[in-house]
C-alpha cells in the first residue's frame, strides 16, 4: 500500500486507505490484470498485450506511457486486442489506443481509452465506455446493455457503428454542471457525484465529464485535459451509443417503480 506521499506522486491520493496499489514499468504480456478484484489498483507505465483486464472483477487498471516516451498517445497502440473481455466490474484508464474488440462482452466495468480498433463494445451488456478518439468499423455489434460515448470530431462515426441494436444520441448539456465543477474545485471525482452506473438514460453530461476527469487524474492525458478545458465546445462532439431494448427496459422498470410508490402512498 502506498504512503500518502507516494500516492500523491503517482496520482492515487483519492483511493481508499485499504487499496493496494501495484506500480509497474515495462511491457506486460497476455491477460495482464485478469480477474483483478476490488481493492487492488495496478498502475502500469509502458504498454500491454492482448486480454488486459479479462474478467475484471472490481479492481482498477491504468496503462500509460512514461514521461520520456516519444510516442503520441492518442495515435499509438498501448493495449492489445480483446481488452476487458468478459469484465464484470472495476475500471480501466488507457492513455493510448486499444486494439480490436475492446470491451467485448463487458457486463459492468467502466473504461476510458483514446481510440479503438474494429468491433469495439461487441456484445457488451453493461458498464460504460468512453472513447476520446477514433474507433474502427463495426462498433457496438450485438451491444445489448450499458452505454458508450465516442468523440466524433469529424462526424463520421455513424458510418463505422453497427446500428442493428443501438441508437446514436447527442450528449445534452446539463444545467449548472459547470457551476458544480467550479464549486468542487474542478474535481467531481472525489465529491458527492452522479452514480456512474446509475440510470444510463440520464446524467450523460456529468457522467462523461466525470469519467474523462478520472482519466486525466490517473493518466495525465493531455487529450483529456484539452477536452475538459474546452468542455463547452467539445461536449457536443460526443455521441452516446445506447442499446434500444436496454433503454426501453430501463424506462419500463422506472414506470413500474413509480406505479408501486404511488400505490404505497395511496395506502
Amino acid at each position: 500500500m502506498l504512503s500518502g506521499e507516494l500516492a500523491r506522486k503517482y496520482g492515487h491520493e483519492g483511493l481508499p486507505d485499504d487499496t493496494i496499489v501495484i506500480k509497474l514499468t515495462g511491457t506486460a504480456g497476455q491477460s495482464f490484470g485478469a480477474f483483478l478484484g476490488q481493492g487492488i489498483s495496478i498502475d502500469m507505465v509502458g504498454d500491454a498485450n492482448d486480454y488486459v483486464g479479462k474478467g475484471l472483477s472490481g479492481g482498477r487498471i491504468v496503462v500509460r506511457p512514461g514521461d520520456k516516451a516519444i510516442i503520441k498517445p492518442e495515435e499509438s497502440i498501448i493495449v492489445g486486442n480483446t481488452v476487458l473481455y468478459g469484465a464484470i466490474a472495476g475500471e480501466c484508464y488507457f492513455r493510448g489506443v486499444a486494439g480490436e474488440r475492446f470491451a467485448v462482452r463487458n457486463s459492468g466495468a467502466i473504461a476510458v481509452v483514446e481510440g479503438t480498433g474494429d468491433h469495439g463494445c461487441e456484445y457488451m451488456t453493461g458498464g460504460a465506455v468512453v472513447v476520446i478518439g477514433k474507433t474502427g468499423r463495426n462498433f457496438a455489434a450485438g451491444m445489448s446493455g450499458g452505454v458508450a460515448y465516442v468523440l466524433d470530431e469529424d462526424e463520421t462515426f455513424r458510418s463505422r457503428c453497427n446500428l442493428a441494436m443501438v441508437d446514436l444520441e447527442p450528449v445534452p448539456e446539463e444545467e449548472n454542471l459547470m457551476q458544480k465543477i467550479h464549486h468542487h474545485g474542478g474535481d467531481l471525482e472525489w465529491h458527492g457525484r452522479v452514480d456512474i452506473s446509475g440510470d444510463m438514460t440520464k446524467h450523460d453530461d456529468e457522467r462523461l465529464h466525470q469519467l474523462i476527469s478520472n482519466h486525466l487524474h490517473y493518466t495525465g492525458s493531455t487529450r483529456a485535459k484539452y477536452i475538459l478545458d474546452n468542455w463547452v465546445e467539445m461536449r457536443p462532439k460526443f455521441v452516446k451509443i445506447m442499446p434500444v431494448e436496454y433503454r426501453r427496459a430501463i424506462r419500463e422498470m422506472e414506470k413500474k417503480r413509480g406505479s408501486g410508490l404511488g400505490a404505497a402512498a395511496a395506502e
